[in-house]
């Protein structure tokens, strides 16, 4: 669903994954990424059931209030930069979609070389939604991975 123009409430829930994910990092708190291959009732309540119990387990062991999330906020303010990047990023591969582009290229082309990672996130982001209009071509390596505007 579009909430702003060229911008979904996908992205923005990215860019509070990935901000999020940014924030801890700059805490230096460890996280971790699940990737789900298969989403169904099944799997997900065992993921919700898995977090909803290790949360309040893990706070209860080191005497913490699990619900007191300063970093949410700096999440938040990171999920802005997620975006602003999107912006850049779509219209680089909009304006060259007539060939594929790594995200190298990508990172170099938007003079953003410092956030490779955050491209990469953002590109997989963008082709595993067909409306947005990016392909991902490869899989394995991320130097074998590049991703075209169509």
């Amino acid at each position: 669903m579009e909430v702003e123009k060229g911008h979904t409430s996908g992205d923005y829930l990215d860019g509070f994954f990935q901000g999020t994910r940014n924030a801890l990092y700059q805490n230096e708190r460890a996280s971790i990424t699940l990737n789900i291959t298969v989403i169904n009732e099944f799997y997900i309540g065992a993921l919700v059931a898995l977090f909803e119990r290790s949360v309040g387990y893990y706070a209860s062991m080191i005497n913490i209030n699990a619900y007191h999330q300063p970093g949410v906020e700096a999440g938040k303010k990171a999920a802005g930069d997620v975006i602003t990047l999107q912006g850049k990023i779509i219209d680089f591969l909009s304006e060259n979609s007539d060939s594929a582009h790594s995200v190298d290229e990508i990172a170099d082309a938007i003079k953003d070389s410092e956030s490779k990672e955050t491209v990469f996130l953002i590109c997989q982001h963008l082709s595993a939604n067909e409306n947005r209009g990016v392909k991902k071509i490869g899989s394995g390596a991320l130097n074998k991975i590049t991703f075209q505007s169509q």
